[in-house]
């Protein structure tokens, strides 16, 4: 492997709706510098978090249809029934919830769980409160799309946070989606719900360090029971 190479896998590809707040970053920062020294390096500290937080790294995503993967990095904060956004189309029937949490320091691409084509996108205006909280689901600003997988139709929900203003997805119905592929991402902290029908087995447990378009957090066909995990 050539010197190139390495630093190319090295450094971790930035998406390129980074570049304008990365810019007005570092512009603040030499700014604040000629202002008065030690601002110059508080903003190369705050450039460097910016510049940290819009990486888009390549992931290496299971292609099977049994399986449903993660959308986003972040911990699992909850695995349990729910009823999917209003908005949505899909009743007032309860599906499984597997919701995962990102702070300020995950990576905020988001991923498709499954294949399919998208037949619905929705934003519904909210509130801003703390993503990690259940009420969150209902009442925070959030924008949904529902995929037509093999298995059925499966929601997807992009939800603000605390910190988080502003939700981006570039899909669109009836654009088809393969699994894992980026559809969108959130500013800065914020939360992803996926809702299964009950033909899925979860795979993740409350707590667990989910890694987007990685780790399998459901499987189809499987028995349905609840994974035994161990802290260590």
């Amino acid at each position: 492997m050539s010197l190139v190479d390495t630093i190319r896998k090295t450094f971790v590809p930035i998406h390129r709706e980074g570049y304008p707040f990365i810019a007005a970053f570092a512009a603040a920062t030499v700014l604040l510098g000629l202002l008065w020294g030690p601002l110059f390096w508080i903003g190369l500290i705050l450039t460097a978090w910016c510049v940290y937080f819009y990486r888009d790294p390549e992931r290496v995503t299971p292609v099977d249809d049994r399986l449903v993967i993660s959308p986003a990095d972040g911990v699992v904060s909850y695995v349990g029934p729910a009823v999917p956004p209003s908005e949505l189309g899909m009743g007032p029937a309860e599906m499984t919830r597997v919701s995962v949490f990102m702070n300020v320091f995950s990576c905020h691409i988001n991923r498709a769980p499954v294949r399919g084509r998208v037949s619905k996108v929705e934003h519904k205006p909210g509130r801003f409160l703390n993503a990690e909280l259940d009420k969150a689901s209902s009442e925070n600003e959030r924008n949904g799309l529902v995929i037509e997988s093999p298995h059925g139709p499966i929601p997807v929900v992009q939800i603000a946070g605390l910190v988080a203003r502003r939700i981006v997805c570039w899909t669109e119905a009836p654009d088809a989606l393969a699994v894992g592929e980026r559809f969108g991402l959130i500013r800065f902290g914020s939360r992803v719900d996926v809702y299964l029908p009950d033909n899925a087995a979860v795979r993740v447990a409350i707590g667990q360090t989910a890694v987007g378009g990685e780790t399998v957090i459901a499987e189809f066909g499987g028995e349905r029971s609840q994974p035994v995990v161990r802290v260590s």
